[in-house]
């Protein structure tokens, strides 16, 4: 992490290791104290909630320390291990779900650790409806953003790698870089093989607020009222060219 990673880690969770499940709920407390964080993630979930309509039979994976069910009651929370207000436990490339049984799959930084990305899209078309959609908020790839991950992030940022994640713990294998290998550098081999999955919106966001908030591991360096005008100035801005994430929605056609 570094000498400034060390300094600005948050002490809820400092030395902790993210595969162990009390990590994630001190997390989930992390969160619940950080105004400015909190916005953050209130904006992304509007926009999963957008994407979503009227669909209900709605699965969120990773549901971790967030807090979407406050926004979308009717959401199945879901993790890989057990903790406190979760609905279910279950892995991603096996859901325990019945054929055309879900309206929707929605994630905040979960893609990005999932180790067999085929394995989950085919999982996801077996249980998904035809019209169905999964909606992401993920890492992604651009200069700024490569240069922030690979040097003041945890996570390898591995642009260079395959679909697949090599196996360490539920939450430690990670590459920050897939969501962009999958639906950008490989966008020709993912149509080609999940051509049912039409990539809808792939819209680029947010290149400095998060970095301010300290995200779920790091102390804020802002006040929550700050937000909106700095969000205000950041979306004046090119996000595109320069985004830490991206929000991406995939569309089932029969």
């Amino acid at each position: 992490m570094g000498i400034i990673g060390q300094l600005l880690a948050h002490p809820l969770t400092r030395g902790l290791s993210v595969d162990d499940p009390h990590t994630t709920v001190l997390r989930r407390q992390v969160l619940e104290t950080k105004p400015f964080l909190r916005l953050i993630y209130a904006e992304w979930y509007s926009l999963i909630i957008h994407a979503l309509g009227c669909r209900q039979d709605v699965l969120e994976l990773g549901s971790g320390a967030g807090f979407l069910k406050e926004h979308l009651p009717r959401v199945i929370t879901s993790e890989v291990f057990e903790i406190p207000g979760i609905d279910i436990v279950l892995d991603a490339c096996d859901l325990p779900f019945s054929n055309k049984s879900l309206d929707a799959i929605v994630m905040t930084d979960v893609f990005h650790h999932v180790p067999n990305v085929r394995r989950f899209l085919s999982e996801a078309t077996r249980c998904i409806r035809p019209g169905g959609k999964i909606v992401m908020i993920e890492p992604w790839r651009t200069g700024w953003s490569e240069w922030v991950y690979t040097n003041f992030h945890s996570e390898p940022f591995l642009p260079d790698a395959t679909w697949e994640i090599p196996s360490t713990g539920p939450l430690s294998g990670a590459n920050g870089a897939l969501p962009w290998i999958v639906f950008e550098r490989d966008r020709s081999v993912y149509s080609k093989y999940f051509p049912q999955w039409q990539i809808s919106r792939l819209t680029p966001l947010m290149p400095i607020v998060y970095l301010l908030s300290g995200g779920v591991s790091m102390r804020s360096l802002v006040p929550g009222w700050l937000y909106r005008p700095m969000r205000a100035l950041e979306k004046l801005a090119n996000e595109k060219n320069s985004a830490m994430f991206a929000l991406i929605e995939l569309e089932l056609h029969s």
